[in-house]
């Protein structure tokens, strides 16, 4: 039967011991706790050894304890400068014990008949008992299990019971109870033959050195074998967050298609930037408190250059040289300069158009958006959004549909997918895209369409621009597997270390 060093050592000294506490064993042979432990579960497989395990529970002393054990309790503090004076008022008690100690004080001295409490002129006085003066030289139980906890530290409960109730000591905060696997190893019959037969133990090392093979030495060693079948503790490396991970995938994958990545330098931006400049009214319904956050302080920002303002304002009032008539209402700038956490990411899009972009261009943004929604299965205050634009003189609206579909099939691995008319004040036409999920059904994850001249002239393009933006952590659910896209962000261990993507 072929058995490693550590095996051999550790039932060479079994073999003496014939039974013993596995701390003892660990001692015996001089290896680490590991290895006797490794040494030992393998004798077992193997017919030589029985490790015998169970659970006690113990009491082991805290802080306070030692604290107690070294000063004494407080009713022992107090009782002592009771017989010392023959009565104390609750200020001279403060002499010897700390403001929690002395709220319980007066009930625990009454409850032991060390002290009879009165009031002398308005004051709460304690007077020493007989009792209380021949408690002075006693030692009641919880002091007993006190002195034994300061002494080992750490006891079997069963022991301490037989002087008091454990939870007696849990309440006063002097000991706290926990369970302990207490270990045993013995030799069986076999090992002992086995043992008793002449166990030659060599040296082992692990690598065969030049050095072993000049000298001669390596006759004389024992070299490890390796069981790289054996089942060794899953080790969890460092890595990125699986949302992390998904996201970029995405970002790799659209400029692997040729996009340009659109950045920010801020989460917060502008009401022009984020619904005046994409022709959306300073009346529509979206820009109310309800559906979007706004900024406190500072409540206002500021306004690009004058004479993309007069064209922004032109399109709302009137339409400007777009033949559109406009929303027909007089523009405020005050409004357009109020502060808001960005709620979607087609703000930068305005912004890139505004800039300047490549014709025929690609460009897109992954950025952090906020709404104010009820929290569920689906909807996030605080979520990512994939926003996009192709621009380009011969584009229609099937290059978008084609788009959002390879998109929604290739990227986010949706199975079924379909597109419903919508409305939206910078688009026309419109589309809304959802895809099937198993569990939750038809899942809406993305809005799109051609932007209109009445936002795209005014931004310096006069080229067809098709636009879509996609609630990516919606889409994340897909290809991780998950029903609630709260987890995207939970702290939950497990699923952060076993979270495959699946792509």
């Amino acid at each position: 039967m072929e058995l490693s060093y550590q095996e051999k050592l550790t039932l060479i000294k079994l073999r003496d011991l014939k039974k013993a506490k596995f701390e003892d064993l660990v001692k015996e042979t001089g290896l680490d706790q590991v290895a006797v432990m490794r040494a030992v579960l393998w004798l077992q497989s193997k017919g030589l050894a029985k490790l015998h395990e169970r659970q006690k529970t113990i009491v082991r002393i805290t802080e306070l304890g030692r604290k107690y054990a070294e000063i004494g309790l407080p009713e022992r503090r107090a009782l002592k400068l009771l017989v010392e004076r023959g009565k104390v008022s609750l200020d001279e008690l403060r002499e010897v014990l700390s403001e929690d100690e002395l709220k319980p004080i007066v009930g625990i001295l009454r409850r032991e008949g060390w002290a009879n409490v009165r009031k002398e002129d308005g004051k709460l006085v304690l007077e020493v008992t007989e009792k209380g003066q021949a408690a002075i030289s006693e030692e009641r139980p919880i002091d007993k299990a006190l002195k034994i906890l300061a002494e080992k530290g750490e006891v079997d409960a069963k022991e301490l019971e037989k002087l008091i109730p454990i939870k007696e000591l849990k309440s006063r905060k002097i000991g706290e109870e926990d369970t302990k696997a207490e270990r045993e190893v013995e030799i069986t019959e076999e090992g002992m033959k086995l043992a008793e037969s002449g166990l030659e133990l060599k040296e082992e090392v692990s690598v065969l050195t030049p050095e072993l093979i000049k000298s001669g030495e390596w006759r004389k060693v024992e070299f490890k074998r390796f069981n790289i079948q054996a089942p060794v503790r899953r080790v969890y490396p460092g890595k990125k967050q699986p949302y992390r991970v998904f996201l970029d995938k995405i970002r790799r994958k659209l400029i692997e298609m040729g996009f340009i990545e659109m950045t920010a330098e801020s989460l917060i931006e502008t009401q022009f930037w984020n619904f005046d400049a994409l022709f959306q009214p300073q009346n529509h319904p979206a820009r109310d408190w309800t559906d979007t956050y706004q900024l406190k302080y500072p409540k206002y920002g500021s306004l690009p250059d004058e004479e993309l303002v007069e064209k922004v304002k032109a399109s709302h009032e009137h339409g400007w040289t777009t033949g559109s008539r406009g929303w027909g209402y007089k523009w405020d700038p005050r409004m357009a300069m109020l502060l808001m956490p960005r709620a979607h990411a087609t703000a930068l899009s305005a912004r890139q158009l505004g800039k300047g972009v490549q014709i025929p261009g690609k460009y897109f943004a992954i950025q952090r958006v906020f709404r104010p929604d009820v929290l569920d299965r689906t909807h996030l205050i605080e979520f990512n959004q994939v926003d996009g634009f192709v621009v380009d003189e011969s584009l229609t609206f099937k290059h978008l549909l084609g788009i959002l579909k390879r998109f929604a099939v290739e990227i986010a691995g949706a199975k079924k997918v379909k597109f419903l008319p919508d409305y939206y004040p910078f688009t026309e036409p419109s589309v809304q895209m959802s895809a099937y999920h198993e569990e939750l059904g038809w899942v809406e994850f993305g809005g799109a369409g051609i932007f209109r001249e009445e936002m795209t002239k005014p931004l310096g393009i006069d080229v067809p621009v098709i636009a879509w933006g996609i609630g990516i952590d919606r889409l994340a659910m897909f290809k991780l597997g998950i029903d609630d896209i709260r987890y995207l962000f939970s702290y939950d261990l497990k699923w952060l270390r076993e979270a495959k993507l699946v792509w």
